[in-house]
């Protein structure tokens, strides 16, 4: 039959098709579709199987109902669930195999004992059952084919009662319970996966912007370096100022993840990057119904950074308008939403960044000067490419590495003459500028070397910067032989029988070539 009877043989009740048979299934419908409400109305079991075993006990005379899952970890059976038992009861444990709730979860098999005074297998752990007489009825809860826990009831006692069909009823609950269990232990796996890959990223972003992942020797950015390590893990407003590119975003980065708020959300707000318009609700959020279209209540940037750090950048293209109230939260702490009334209270770390010369903004009225000085607590001088001459070359380095490895390109080094070019270009870009010319030179070179020709045109004939002279075709022919015999000598290290025999040519017509560009293979050996 698909159950265990446990005990004595049972007679059964009136038939469906009578009248009162017919209310029974009715309201074992209306059962059903209750406990699917309950139980699809949230992901949280703790609530939800409550008022499901609620429905049993209000609408079928049960007088004690229990679910019990299976812990994966112990391997024993829990009480998530119940009613009518004692606060003793409901810490009952039970090992698979054991009593009548064990088998039926060892078994994945359903047990129905008509009358439990004449049954020895049941424990009566979780409740006594010895002051009327009852029927137990217990079906396993089953999640992809396997026994994942048990739904037992305790009924009273009647000998005319239906057991076939009481018994497929709550089969019937136990599935969908069972369902409900599925669905709540996903959502809870897929919520931990996320919570370890946010984990995992908030490890990788705090490595990146560690100290030791910054570029940089020379004097400008050491100083940088020491005033990121003093401000880092306090709570001051930091403003960045510095020309675009040279990284006032890597710095801000540097500050939250080396600060005790780098579990905390680092939110970036662009305020150049946003209409005046959006930039209020965008910053601060708004109210349901606070204008057309504002069909929800929406948070802001400063609520999203709460706890953690908001950067403001290019903080100078602030409206007068969104000034004032952004000076409210540097001093109050506190905002309200776009059609709010109610104040929302922040512990937001500000870091402000911008290239604009505010002192000026603040002559020609375009800048609030008290929010100047709320601002100007500590200020970071990030400082232009131009004047790091000695880092020029390991950031190229940095960003070389960097590039071949995403787009799969075997690219070691890059030549002297290139070398030359990069140092002696004036980088009105910055880092950014320089960043993007070795992507394009990692793209554009077909070897294992970026050579000058790989370079864009703007650092080999840029006029306007007069880092490179105007050449003949014929100069620009010797310019590239100069080049590749340089490549060679410092690949063989200044050794020139194998120079020319790496290029191809006699060692004759090397050393030709060698004397009349004037090179010094010396200067490779060591």
């Amino acid at each position: 039959m698909g159950y265990n009877f446990v005990s004595m043989s049972v007679a059964h009740d009136e038939s469906v098709a009578s009248p009162r048979g017919a209310t029974r299934e009715i309201r074992r419908l209306s059962s059903l579709i209750e406990i699917s409400q309950a139980l699809a109305g949230t992901l949280n079991l703790t609530s939800a199987l409550p008022q499901a075993l609620d429905v049993l006990e209000r609408h079928h005379q049960v007088v004690r109902s229990a679910v019990t899952l299976l812990d994966e970890d112990t391997r024993e059976l829990v009480i998530r669930a119940s009613t009518g038992l004692t606060a003793d009861g409901q810490r009952a444990r039970y090992r698979l195999g054991e009593g009548i709730t064990g088998r039926v979860v060892d078994t994945g098999k359903p047990v129905v004992v008509p009358q439990v005074s004449k049954e020895p297998l049941l424990l009566n752990r979780a409740a006594r059952r010895d002051r009327q007489e009852l029927t137990f009825i217990c079906v396993p809860l089953v999640v992809n084919r396997r026994p994942v826990g048990a739904l037992g009831v305790d009924l009273p006692f009647k000998k005319d009662r239906d057991f076939d069909r009481s018994l497929k009823f709550y089969k019937l609950v136990a599935a969908i319970i069972a369902q409900a269990v599925k669905v709540s232990r996903m959502a809870e796996a897929e919520r931990k996966r996320l919570v370890d890959e946010n984990t995992h990223l908030r490890d990788e972003l705090r490595d990146r912007y560690a100290f030791q992942h910054l570029v940089g020797t020379s004097g400008p950015i050491r100083q940088v370096y020491e005033q990121v390590a003093q401000v880092a893990r306090t709570n001051t407003t930091v403003l960045i100022r510095g020309e675009s590119g040279t990284g006032k975003e890597m710095i801000a980065h540097a500050i939250h993840y080396n600060s005790a708020r780098a579990k905390k959300p680092f939110i970036k707000v662009s305020c150049a990057a946003l209409p005046e318009s959006l930039i209020e609700s965008e910053l601060f959020g708004y109210e349901r119904g606070a204008f057309t279209g504002a069909q929800n209540l929406k948070k802001g940037r400063f609520e999203l950074a709460d706890g953690g750090t908001i950067l403001l950048d290019e903080i100078g293209d602030l409206s007068l308008t969104t000034q004032v109230k952004l000076l409210r939260v540097l001093q109050e702490r506190e905002f309200e939403r776009l059609g709010g009334t109610q104040s929302v209270r922040v512990n937001v770390r500000l870091v402000a960044a911008t290239h604009r010369p505010l002192e000026k903004a603040i002559a020609d009225g375009l800048f609030r000067e008290d929010l100047f000085y709320r601002l100007n607590v500590f200020t970071v001088f990030a400082p232009p490419l131009r004047e790091r001459k000695p880092d020029i070359m390991l950031l190229a380095d940095h960003f070389l590495q960097k590039f071949s490895s995403e787009h799969s390109k075997a690219i070691k080094r890059i030549s002297t003459p290139a070398i030359d070019m990069l140092t002696s270009y004036h980088w009105p870009g910055n880092v950014r500028e320089l960043e993007n010319t070795i992507e394009r030179a990692v793209l554009v070179c077909d070897g294992g070397v970026v050579h000058a020709h790989h370079l864009p045109p703007t650092l080999q004939t840029a006029e306007a910067s007069d880092t490179v002279p105007r050449v003949s075709l014929t100069e620009s022919v010797e310019a590239f032989e100069k080049d590749l015999i340089l490549d060679a000598l410092k690949t063989t290290r200044g050794n020139r029988a194998r120079a020319s025999k790496l290029l191809g040519t006699t060692e004759r017509i090397f050393n030709y070539k060698v004397r009349k560009y004037r090179i010094s293979p010396e200067r490779f050996r060591g």
